[in-house]
């Protein structure tokens, strides 16, 4: 699923990104408002990670996505 599909159908999608991302609040959710590079800046906070391990997470989880959206 291509990150404009993503961003379009942020509100459907908030919920597969706290199954994955559990520590994210509603707040953060709110912020992102579906653009990546903010979710990856939250993945970073949240979860004291590199940006790129966040990036790594993110590839992996949009290639989930597309496996479901298939």
């Amino acid at each position: 699923m291509n990150w404009q599909r993503i961003e379009g159908n942020w509100k459907q999608i908030k919920g597969k990104v706290v199954e994955q991302w559990g520590k994210l609040t509603d707040d953060d959710l709110d912020l992102i408002a579906g653009r990546r590079e903010q979710l990856a800046g939250k993945l970073q906070e949240r979860y004291g990670i590199a940006k790129d391990e966040a990036e790594r997470q993110l590839k992996d989880w949009e290639k989930r996505l597309d496996r479901l959206d298939h």
